[in-house]
């Protein structure tokens, strides 16, 4: 899947000048948490979310720092954040730098800029135009909506192939498991080493549609400290 499949493409968007008290109520009425902010252009110039909405003078959160630490970090930097902290102008509290993906994008990449930039969306941008937003709600609806469509095993054999597909792809499972079904009850039995492998067996075999229950006959031997 890609990020044009669960994208959200009618993007709630404001300018620049945009009020602070605006945004605060468009987000609100819309139940968004964040809102790309696109200039006359139609340039993505910045993003205006919750989180720089949260230290704000009127609400007695911004910080405050003792005197000595203030010395040290400078009239520039203070004079910065109290602009943050105070300005009532979307374009002077917005956050700047804005990590964007294309439409194309798998999303195992939009996943993964997620993770490393610690962010709960993503444009998705065609060159300079926005063309979507893609959040974690979407990610979790594309989610949803698959495992609503699975089609569940038509027959026992089925059942049984579907999970010895699955695990010979990962590297994680024991070999030697022994997997049979009968009427839609899977049973597992074999040797782990780990006993973790048992849980991910039981999770393999959930997880096939047309999976009634599992038995499980796993035994567990745990390998012998090395002496020297």
């Amino acid at each position: 899947m890609q990020a044009s499949d669960v994208m959200t493409r009618d993007v709630i968007i404001v300018d620049p000048e945009s009020s602070i008290i605006d945004a605060a109520r468009l987000m609100l009425g819309k139940n968004i948490s964040g809102l790309p902010v696109i200039d006359s252009a139609g340039n993505l110039v910045g993003m205006l979310t919750e989180g720089d909405l949260l230290r704000r003078v009127e609400t007695g959160t911004q910080r405050r720092r003792p005197r000595w630490l203030e010395f040290l970090i400078g009239p520039g930097s203070l004079a910065d954040e109290y602009v943050h902290t105070s300005s009532r102008r979307a374009h002077e509290i917005m956050t700047p730098s804005v990590y964007t993906i294309t439409e194309d994008a798998a999303l195992e990449a939009v996943v993964r800029q997620m993770e490393l930039h610690h962010i709960k969306r993503l444009p998705v941008m065609r060159g300079k135009a926005l063309v979507g937003l893609i959040t974690r709600a979407n990610l979790v609806r594309a989610l949803a909506d698959t495992l609503a469509k699975q089609v569940p095993a038509t027959n026992d054999a089925a059942i049984r192939d579907r999970l010895i597909s699955e695990l010979q792809a990962q590297p994680w499972a024991p070999v030697g498991i022994d997997v049979s079904v009968n009427d839609g009850v899977v049973t597992l039995s074999g040797i782990v080493m780990d006993d973790r492998e048992r849980q991910a067996l039981r999770v393999a075999a959930e997880n096939i549609p047309g999976v009634k229950s599992i038995k499980d006959q796993i035994v567990w031997i745990e390998p012998m400290p090395r002496t020297i």
